[in-house]
């Protein structure tokens, strides 16, 4: 799963934990509802439960856990209307990054784009939907270097976990994962001509797909949401 945890400086145990615990939830791997326990984790990883209480509140923070004083911890449900608000967070900030993109004098990083375009393909012939999802991440991260904006990665990717969990429920089809590296190709080549109003329009085309995902994972999980 792509890294989160204090990604530009020395990674610490706490990093770890947090990263492997919100890759864990994101696939689906621990589902909406799961029971975590600090002194489990910590055996898990061999640790103190510091490290794990501290990662437990950063995953809190990002509304992905459900701490609860003298009562077990959960994996929290989706919340309908929290994905909607950051959706709408995300849309906006990653509007201003495709603009300052556009607008950027630096040469776009091709080595890179190009290189995790040629894996996404990949990832989806081979039905890798776990590397496809790291790729994502990666795809919508290159964005921000691209438009100096590296700082609002935090941003995106704090509302973007919300919505992956909703994408593992519904997007594992190769038609729909191949529908979204189409969109992601086609950014990368807006962005290449720096079509400023090309490439916002797309971004929030590609960013309305969620109203589908999200009425359709709705109907196959129901269990899986608070709202």
């Amino acid at each position: 799963m792509y890294a989160l945890g204090n990604e530009f400086g020395r990674r610490t145990t706490v990093d770890e934990v947090f990263d492997r615990l919100h890759a864990d939830i994101v696939t689906l791997k621990l589902e909406p509802g799961t029971r975590m326990s600090e002194v489990e984790v910590a055996g898990q990883f061999n640790i103190s439960r510091q490290p794990v209480r501290e990662a437990f509140i950063r995953l809190s923070n990002m509304r992905l856990l459900e701490i609860r004083p003298q009562k077990a911890t959960l994996v929290r449900k989706i919340s309908q209307s929290h994905i909607l608000n950051s959706r709408f967070i995300r849309t906006a900030v990653e509007v201003e990054v495709v603009r300052r993109a556009c607008a950027s004098k630096t040469q776009l990083d091709i080595v890179s784009f190009d290189g995790n375009l040629a894996r996404q393909k990949q990832s989806v012939a081979n039905m890798n939907v776990d590397e496809f999802h790291d790729l994502d991440y990666a795809f919508h991260h290159l964005i921000c270097r691209a438009g100096d904006a590296e700082f609002a990665f935090d941003t995106i990717a704090g509302n973007k976990a919300h919505v992956d969990r909703l994408c593992m429920i519904q997007l594992s089809s190769q038609s729909a994962l191949n529908e979204v590296r189409e969109d992601h190709a086609e950014i990368y080549d807006l962005l290449k001509k720096r079509d400023e109003a090309g490439t916002i329009k797309l971004i929030r085309h590609h960013l309305s797909r969620l109203d589908q995902t999200l009425n359709a994972a709705r109907d196959s999980h129901s269990d899986y949401f608070e709202d």
